[in-house]
């Protein structure tokens, strides 16, 4: 079958002769005269062809037949070329529109032969112009053509070209006022206190704002205290990592169970990911991070290794391509991964070309899921900024992807995060959807200088939030915008829905209840000041050199005896290998980890396992073969491996035992002092140290160090996002997060509904939360609704709000009156809306 593989007018030429001659053009069925009859008369009128034909090429067939794409052998990026035809031959006839094939597609009545096969069909009244325009001579201005276009929001932008408006403290707004100002609108007044404070800290950290805090706010009369309010939250590491976490959660496909985290075939991120928000890790460093990554980011670019029969648009290469391409450069390739884009410009070739920087060889081209025969050559998408060298190795290949992406070549990468903080703030982007990078901005000149003044500072990610949050622009009063507003005016932020997390953790918030525990496999503590220094450094090891680029599949077993002077105070032992392992101390089992995921850090506690004197410390690690087989065992764990017999991988452990005795410090490390033994085959030897903790493919670096350093992590479980989603959660819309999300839908459903009426969960919640109410013994029933007003709505209740509420809550106060109560006040669309 053909491929939508552009070719160049004369290849196109000679197959479009060979075909002719070979008379394939003669498959096509001729149309009876009395079907033929049917076809809407020619147009008598004068036809233009930018006012009549151009708007229809535009609207049903360059898709298919131009910017770069020749469906069936046909382009109409010229007139030359459309007059050219394609496999089935001419597509038109001047003069001679009722002998046209192209008017016979269009007019659909061979249901065989139609065109365009999808997207919106030709209206009577255009077909009447198309004849017109093919009759008249095919008139067609020689400046006028269908080239793919210069990718737009590409390049960056020197900001000394920007005019900056005078007057404005935040420059943002002085881009806001031009663009007020072409339009005709006035400046609003600014938002009261009490609205801005619950809206900026929803949005900075999540948070309902604490009543003695947002008192404090308001009693505040300094002219800077929004700006300082603003700085505060996003300094509060904790509150901001894990109110973000959900924002990054969603785009990465990181999540906590699910598809793919039972049978290995998936590997989260969460502690990377963690830390990374902790830290205010750089953007382009975060960025190169997860498209060239280390052991412990590299899930996102893995995807998920589906059971059974998958399409080629699901396999882990093309997946990492339509995430790195979606999540930051704003360029949906999803339509693109099975045929040329029916929605923007970007081909088969475009999508395979990048999916090939992480496959392991050349890739097949699949049209619809069936193979082509045509192989790809690994590629950037937009080569006029950064080329890959296809004849280098993988590794190579990610870290020059990693290189041209966080380039300062590439405008497209601040841009697009730039926007996703607009429209995460505003609630509409600046370029609208925000995965369509390639439209333009409502106002260009003010995301240019977003994405200039981000790069500026370092990708400080939070300096661009400041930015937006302390702007004029952020201040206005929200307004109602439809999510599918065509002629869309930016008039100040949208009026939002709390998501799912940000509900959940306002409910918890409300009534001082928490979490029962983290489900995301982060340690908290060393990310808060909770490490210390280390003494020493751990090294990768193996029985072989090299092991790091590879090693036959194997199961290594390495042994030392740790002598205490006493039996320690703590020990914890941090350990990652490649790839599976398990860990005794003194015949007992105290670690282990599966062959698919345990090329990441996990810490144990191990203090009681120690004791004094001697302590034989065993650890088998087992090399998996590429394809997945585990020595000793074929798929169906039945028929051993021939040694050699597999194809090699890298394969090493690493480990740091963090012991403190009463008197002294005991620590020990994975380096040349451990003993190996291969496959019991073969004596024990000296351990070969491979490298430090940077070492490639796995840089666990300093993330691997702090974790060995850091303390147990005791801190309550206060926010939605480390827990896995309950049914409420789903119900309000958290994604199941096997594709990468973006945007949320905000419109309500029936299911909501539902679920925040008799739904166990929420029901569960206010049950709780109302018996820990219930337990600080309220005085009085004033007191009490008084209290829970201003912390779910940041006012006080009216007169008769206030009547209401103690009536519901009963005096003296009952448990029921207050979950009623309760259940009443987070229904309020004040509450379930950020305005």
């Amino acid at each position: 079958m053909m491929t939508a593989i552009p070719l160049s007018r004369r290849v196109r030429t000679f197959l479009a002769g060979l075909l002719l001659v070979s008379g394939v053009s003669a498959l096509r069925a001729e149309l009876s005269p009395e079907i033929r009859a049917q076809i809407p008369p020619a147009a008598t009128t004068p036809v233009d062809f930018a006012r009549d034909i151009q708007p229809i090429f535009e609207a049903s067939c360059v898709q298919c037949h131009a910017r770069g794409k020749s469906k069936g052998l046909l382009s109409i990026e010229t007139r030359e070329d459309f007059l050219l035809g394609g496999d089935t031959g001419a597509a038109a006839v001047a003069g001679k529109s009722g002998e046209s094939l192209v008017i016979e597609m269009v007019s659909g009545l061979d249901p065989e032969h139609v065109m365009p096969k999808k997207g919106k069909r030709l209206t009577t009244e255009q077909i009447a112009l198309f004849r017109g325009w093919i009759d008249q001579g095919m008139q067609w201005p020689e400046e006028i053509n269908f080239f793919k276009h210069e990718p737009a929001n590409l390049h960056p932008r020197d900001p000394a070209g920007m005019k900056v408006a005078a007057g404005f403290p935040n420059p943002a707004d002085g881009f806001v006022d031009a663009y007020f100002t072409a339009n005709h609108l006035k400046w609003p007044s600014p938002v009261d206190d009490r609205t801005y404070a619950r809206r900026v800290w929803l949005d900075a950290i999540g948070l309902l704002p604490p009543p003695e805090e947002l008192a404090a706010f308001l009693a505040d009369a300094s002219p800077d205290k929004r700006a300082r309010l603003v700085e505060r939250l996003l300094s509060d590491r904790q509150a901001y990592a894990e109110h973000w976490l959900t924002f990054w959660n969603d785009m990465l496909r990181n999540d906590y169970k699910g598809t793919g985290y039972i049978d290995g075939g998936r590997k989260p991120i969460s502690g990377w990911l963690y830390a990374s928000l902790v830290d205010n890790l750089p953007y382009d460093r975060f960025v190169a991070q997860l498209i060239d990554p280390g052991a412990e980011s590299e899930g996102f670019t893995n995807g998920i290794v589906w059971r059974g029969s998958v399409n080629a648009s699901m396999l882990p290469p093309m997946q990492a391509a339509q995430g790195v391409s979606q999540v930051f450069l704003g360029v949906n390739l999803k339509c693109a991964s099975c045929h040329d884009s029916f929605i923007n410009e970007y081909t088969l070739q475009d999508s395979y070309g990048l999916a090939g920087v992480y496959a392991d060889g050349p890739l097949e081209i699949a049209e619809c899921d069936k193979p082509t025969g045509h192989f790809v050559k690994a590629k950037f998408l937009f080569e006029e900024i950064g080329a890959i060298d296809a004849a280098s190795d993988r590794n190579e290949r990610k870290r020059r992807l990693a290189e041209i992406i966080t380039g300062r070549p590439d405008g497209r990468l601040s841009r697009t995060i730039v926007n996703r903080l607009w429209q995460r703030f505003m609630g509409r982007g600046l370029v609208e959807p925000v995965d369509e990078m390639d439209r333009p901005a409502w106002s260009p000149d003010l995301m240019d200088w977003l994405a200039e003044d981000l790069v500026a500072h370092g990708y400080d990610l939070k300096h661009t939030m400041a930015r937006i949050l302390t702007s004029r622009a952020y201040q206005l009063p929200a307004v109602n915008v439809g999510e599918a507003e065509e002629h869309f005016v930016f008039q100040g932020p949208a009026v939002r829905r709390l998501d799912a997390e940000q509900f959940a953790d306002a409910v918890m918030a409300l009534t001082g209840i928490s979490y029962p525990a983290g489900q995301g496999r982060v340690n908290r503590a060393f990310a808060f000041g909770g490490t210390a220094a280390l003494p020493l450094q751990p090294k990768w090891i193996w029985a072989t050199p090299g092991a790091e680029i590879g090693a036959r599949p194997a199961k290594a077993v390495f042994s030392r005896v740790l002598a205490l002077d006493a039996a320690p105070t703590e020990a914890f032992l941090t350990i990652a290998a490649d790839n599976n392992y398990e860990v005794l101390i003194n015949g007992v089992k105290v670690a282990a980890a599966s062959s698919h995921t345990s090329t990441t850090a996990n810490r144990y506690d191990v203090s009681d396992k120690l004791r004094s004197g001697n302590n034989e410390i065993t650890v088998t690690v087992t090399n998996v073969s590429p394809d997945g087989t585990v020595p000793g065992e074929n798929a169906k764990g039945t028929q051993s491996i021939a040694a050699g017999a597999a194809a090699e991988s890298p394969a090493g452990l690493i480990l740091y035992a963090r012991i403190r005795t009463a008197e002294k410090v005991a620590d020990m490390v994975s380096d040349d002092s451990w003993r190996v033994a291969v496959d019991q085959r073969e004596p024990a030897v000296a351990a070969v140290e491979l490298g430090g903790v940077e070492l490639a493919p796995w840089k666990l670096g300093s993330y691997f160090l702090q974790l060995a350093a850091s303390s147990p992590d005791t801190r309550r479980v206060q926010r939605a996002s480390l827990v896995a989603a309950d049914p409420l959660m789903v119900a309000l819309g958290r994604p199941n997060r096997e594709q990468v999300t973006t945007v949320r839908l905000g419109m309500a459903t029936t299911l909501q509904a539902l679920e925040l009426a008799n739904g166990s969960t929420f029901a569960g919640m206010l049950e709780k939360g109302t018996e820990r109410i219930m337990a600080d013994a309220p005085s009085s029933a004033g007191a009490l609704v008084d209290n829970l007003y201003f912390h779910a709505l940041g006012r006080s209740p009216t007169p008769a709000e206030q009547a209401m509420a103690e009536q519901l809550v009963g005096a003296p106060v009952r448990s029921e009156g207050v979950q009623d109560f309760l259940w009443a006040l987070t229904m309020l669309p004040e509450f379930q809306l950020i305005d």
